[in-house]
């Protein structure tokens, strides 16, 4: 009766979340939610939108105009060119959007090559159009790195698209432009789509100072190229619910159709806070990217001090960490679990109260993993941490 959706699941991410209400005083690092408000330009700009009455009807389905047009001028800001009339969809967050393009860009049976691990919602997506999700581990050795034979060995004559966010989701690590750019060669030469999601981009930590490179700057791409962008994450406005993709007019005039099938238009009130973003809220972009390196690095001292317990590669963006547990002879209970990372999660989360995701969430490269938040707020952060190390040690595990 339900074959479409049988082998979906509900994100890991989502069931953690639920787990955690159980217990009144837990703190969550697992779900990829900021520490800090929408800012306040951004209500003001929502404010007077509906002050003038403009947010009680539908949009063009690509979305508001004006929007559009800030999104092209922010855009060409990042050396990408692209016509606001024809080749930019505003869309009810990324997720939308990816779903929107690989229904456009794929027949069912295909199959879709994902770096592992990468953020748990593409597995579901990519089922959910009846295409399959062909996972390709990258190198932790190597800061978890593409690794372009592996990426080529998978390709198959069924074979769309390759699919990555970077900075990477969970790693918050990034790819550098030469290995971007091997990847584009090997999309060229097997005719193949690259789905880019980009959501963690203002999030650039030290040393690094320079933005992150994206395929979409290339024009001879730009027809093979689909790139995601949320406002989700650098305006803190994960409850908005939007964002925006963008590629060549003559992939843009068929993922149109499915948007409007899906969502009919992004919603508006949210497009207007979104104006409200690129118009006035750069400064506190810096702010938010500025405050999560001082976490990152709180967060890194913290695991440095259970070293004999995890090791970790140091974040360079987004706001996640994703240490690996080198001590595994636990006695966890929970015999129903397969899965190490998940028997972990809940150990922990039923022992402090502190929840975070299973590496196992985030693809099989991922497992003996977690992933946890560090964007959330310092107070619940320096909590969340003292309680976990605390219990170690009381295991003597640290």
């Amino acid at each position: 009766m339900f074959d479409r959706t049988k082998n979906l699941r509900l994100s890991v991410i989502k069931q953690m979340e639920i787990m955690a209400t159980q217990f009144p005083d837990t703190i969550s690092l697992a779900q990829g939610v900021p520490g800090f408000d929408t800012p306040e330009c951004i209500k003001r700009r929502v404010e007077k939108a509906l002050q003038e009455k403009v947010v009680a009807k539908y949009s063009l389905s690509p979305g508001i105009p004006e929007l559009r047009e800030l999104i092209e001028i922010k855009l060409a800001r990042d050396n990408m060119f692209y016509d606001w009339e024809k080749e930019i969809i505003v869309t009810a967050g990324s997720i939308e959007g990816i779903t929107a393009t690989i229904l456009t860009i794929t027949n069912p049976g295909d199959e879709i090559i994902v770096p592992d691990p990468t953020y748990t919602s593409y597995r579901e997506v990519i089922l959910l159009s009846g295409c399959q999700p062909v996972f390709v581990s990258l190198n932790e050795q190597k800061g978890w790195a593409f690794e372009l034979k592996k990426f080529e060995e998978a390709i198959t004559s069924r074979t769309k698209a390759i699919f990555y966010c970077n900075p990477n989701n969970p790693t918050g690590t990034t790819y550098s432009r030469e290995q971007l750019l091997s990847l584009a060669e090997l999309a060229r030469k097997h005719n193949l789509f690259l789905l880019s999601d980009e959501v963690y981009k203002d999030f650039i930590f030290p040393p690094r100072s320079e933005r992150i490179f994206s395929l979409a700057e290339i024009p001879e791409l730009r027809k093979r190229v689909i790139r995601f962008f949320s406002f989700s994450k650098s305006y803190a406005m994960t409850g908005w619910r939007v964002g925006y993709l963008h590629s060549d007019e003559s992939v843009i005039r068929e993922i149109i159709k499915v948007h409007d099938s899906l969502v009919t238009c992004a919603p508006v009130i949210s497009q207007y806070a979104a104006m409200g973003a690129l118009e006035m809220a750069q400064k506190e972009v810096i702010n938010f990217n500025k405050e999560y390196a001082e976490k990152r690095d709180f967060v890194c001292q913290k695991f440095d001090e259970m070293k004999n317990f995890f090791s970790y590669i140091k974040p360079q963006s987004a706001y996640y960490i994703f240490p690996k547990i080198i001590k595994k002879e636990i006695s966890m209970g929970f015999p129903e679990e397969k899965s190490f990372s998940w028997r972990f999660s809940k150990w922990i989360l039923e022992e402090t109260h502190v929840a975070v995701v299973p590496g196992i969430a985030f693809g099989e490269n991922g497992e003996d993993h977690i992933r946890i938040n560090f964007g959330r707020n310092q107070k619940g952060l320096e909590e969340a941490l003292k309680r976990i190390k605390k219990f170690l040690q009381k295991q003597k595990l640290v």
